[in-house]
């Protein structure tokens, strides 16, 4: 969490790191500001010290409200720095770089470099730091970075923030059943009051404006119908027309307005009525899920809770990635993973890494699923998730409130 940044510095023997702000939206500065968007300057850290951030003057509002020390570009001298270098910015930007470091007091050392830009920007820029200033030496990393660490346990404001975006997406989901539910079946297809069919792409489209209205934004998400169910990723096809009797995998992952925090939950859904195969292969999911929370523990490596279902579903007669390795069909992916600025964040829940394990301050997901995309009976998958966090005891909360229904019936 937060609290670990200067430890990880020091495991990295950073001095310092700098976060590069531009209008892009960036999880590192994020982290940093709890959320307040900057778009122009630098944020530095040396290490065991509190961040500082370097702001253009229009911003020093916006800035101020994250409780960090304020420098202005005209406090550390930008203008003038500009005038020397006869309007060079390039050159000017290099001098000034150097020169917040030194007025922060970072005389030397390993700078870690983080944040988001065009990589031909950043490659130039590293380039000709290190030729100008040979004190420090301008370093980036792969792997687990530094803030990919810190990330895997949250502290109780970001548990909160988390929370919140939660509360709003599992509201979404409701209106989203009772916008479906109240249209019609007409021979086996769902349509409004005049009789027009109800497309994916219309769905869609409501789910955004719902979002929107509890400032959250849309990064993607998946609402697939039938054999398109059957295939984890496909996000459905817009002009489809829903259809009363076929599987829907609904996975919802909005974050908060202009980016910031994640929530990530997936629902299954038959419009009017489940057929057997379908019904079946939920309950099953189902109990795959309760599987995979009953094997929950603080220290206990993540894996073994994805080989806890894989057993599961491969006694039920399932292929799964474990016994049949690039199967399309059963159990084909991950059984989770952590969540927060990333969508996608560790701890890793499969069986191939070993090296994760679940602690105190975790937020993760649990979504086991079923994927059949040219069954006999129909194409279909099923799949059912909720974010989960460790709480203060060791205990493993869900923080997706939303119903597990898998039958949603027609009112109109």
């Amino acid at each position: 969490m937060k609290s670990d940044l200067d430890r990880l510095m020091q495991a990295r023997d950073l001095a310092a790191f700098v976060i590069a702000i531009d209008h892009n939206y960036s999880p590192p500065l994020d982290y940093l500001t709890d959320g307040v968007h900057i778009s122009r300057g630098l944020a530095i850290k040396k290490q065991g010290e509190t961040p500082v951030l370097i702001v253009d003057p229009m911003e020093r509002e916006e800035a101020s409200a994250t409780g960090l020390p304020i420098r202005t570009f005209t406090d550390m001298g930008w203008l003038d720095m500009l005038e020397s270098a006869d309007g060079d910015r390039v050159a000017a930007e290099i001098v000034f770089w150097g020169h917040c470091l030194k007025e922060l007091g970072v005389e030397s050392g390993k700078i870690g470099i983080y944040g988001v830009s065009d990589l031909n920007l950043i490659l130039e820029l590293v380039r000709l730091m290190d030729a100008q200033y040979p004190e420090y030496a301008f370093v980036g990393e792969m792997g687990t970075t530094l803030f990919e660490e810190a990330a895997i346990t949250k502290d109780a404001d970001e548990i909160a923030r988390m929370q919140s975006v939660a509360e709003r997406t599992s509201a979404v989901m409701e209106a989203t059943w009772q916008f479906i539910s109240g249209h019609s079946d007409s021979d086996g297809v769902v349509v409004n009051v005049q009789g027009e069919p109800l497309t994916i792409g219309a769905v869609k489209r409501f789910v955004r404006r719902e979002l929107l209205d509890r400032n959250l934004e849309d990064t993607g998400m998946i609402f697939a119908q039938g054999r398109d169910g059957g295939i984890p990723h496909s996000h459905g096809q817009d002009d489809m027309a829903l259809k009363t009797g076929e599987s829907i995998v609904f996975d919802l992952f909005p974050r908060e307005m202009g980016g910031g925090y994640h929530h990530d939950m997936t629902r299954t859904w038959c419009i009017g009525y489940a057929p057997p195969h379908v019904q079946n292969a939920y309950e099953q999911v189902m109990s795959a899920f309760d599987i995979a929370v009953e094997t929950f523990a603080v220290g206990k490596p993540t894996h073994m809770m994805q080989e806890a279902v894989q057993g599961y579903f491969e006694a039920q007669g399932h292929p799964t990635a474990r016994n049949q390795p690039g199967t399309t069909n059963g159990y084909v992916h991950g059984l989770g993973h952590g969540i927060g600025l990333q969508v996608h964040e560790k701890p890793g829940i499969n069986h191939i890494g070993k090296e994760d394990v679940f602690m105190v301050g975790n937020i993760i997901t649990i979504e086991p699923g079923l994927y059949y995309p040219e069954s006999e009976q129909g194409g279909f998958g099923v799949r059912v998730e909720d974010t989960c966090y460790v709480n203060e005891n060791g205990e493993l909360i869900s923080i997706t409130p939303f119903r597990k229904d898998l039958v949603l019936p027609l009112k109109g």
